[in-house]
């Protein structure tokens, strides 16, 4: 995705440049084209469009593995999300699936190598044959994901790889996934966004923002970040204990203090 950075200096009318590639991208591809059922790990930042590829990947008949998570120093990384990303081991418990978890000093490029090392965790310690990512249309992510990939042999699968954002976010709703605004990063984004449940009201304020200042409907360009409390991966919900909520101009993030595990 694209730096909170960028986002932040341009205001909320941040243009995507797709750029052919330096690396071959079959980022739309199903996995089943290979023909087996693929072991996979999920790059998790605990937001929506991570855990909803990891269920597309599921309902395209194959199995995960793992989630992994690179944890950044920097809050403004280049490649990772960084609020809330210390409760994806919660999530992965969730899930009932193992969690691979490395640090990162958030520097550009170098971050690249944290990423690969995190991948080859999961590949020795979960025997994955590739990795799923929730890219919708940052080549500066995806290109990189495929490229550590492609180095090791493994298959990177985006499931939503320009995908149609305003389909996606109702299939999101319709499948069950409960999720919560957790940062956001531009205009016109007040405090109150923050903490918010991303419902059918919340999707039809994002439509009319997108028309009016040229955001995305997913955050994708950076403007906003979730986290997943509930999903259809969860055979136990995520209930939020305690949070702190910092905002100014335009900028702010919802940290999560402390959370648990409850019934659904």
């Amino acid at each position: 995705m694209v730096s909170k950075r960028e986002v932040h200096g341009l205001g909320a009318r941040t243009v995507f440049s797709i750029l052919r590639p330096k690396y071959p991208l079959h980022l739309h591809e199903s996995v089943t084209g290979k023909g087996q059922v693929m072991r996979l790990g999920v790059l998790c930042s605990g937001g929506k469009d991570s855990l909803y590829a990891a269920y597309r990947a599921l309902e395209t008949g194959n199995e995960l593995a793992c989630l992994i998570s690179v944890e950044s120093a920097n809050p403004d990384s280049y490649l990772f999300h960084t609020p809330n990303i210390r409760f994806v081991g919660l999530q992965a418990q969730a899930a009932g699936l193992p969690h691979v978890r490395v640090r990162s000093q958030g520097e550009e490029e170098v971050e690249v190598l944290d990423l690969e090392h995190a991948i080859l965790v999961a590949k020795q310690e979960h025997g994955v044959d590739g990795v799923v990512t929730g890219a919708i249309r940052s080549v500066y992510q995806a290109t990189r994901v495929q490229k550590v990939c492609s180095r090791h042999d493994l298959w990177c699968f985006n499931p939503l790889w320009l995908t149609d954002e305003e389909s996606y976010l109702e299939r999101l709703l319709g499948s069950g996934f409960s999720v919560l605004i957790t940062g956001v990063y531009a205009e016109p984004f007040g405090e109150d966004w923050l903490g918010r449940k991303l419902d059918e009201r919340a999707v039809g304020e994002l439509k009319m923002i997108a028309a009016r200042y040229r955001t995305t409907l997913t955050g994708e360009g950076g403007e906003f970040e979730t986290f997943v409390v509930d999903c259809p991966l969860f055979s136990r919900r995520i209930a939020v204990l305690a949070t702190e909520t910092r905002y100014g101009n335009f900028r702010g993030t919802f940290t999560i203090g402390d959370a648990c595990l409850t019934e659904k």
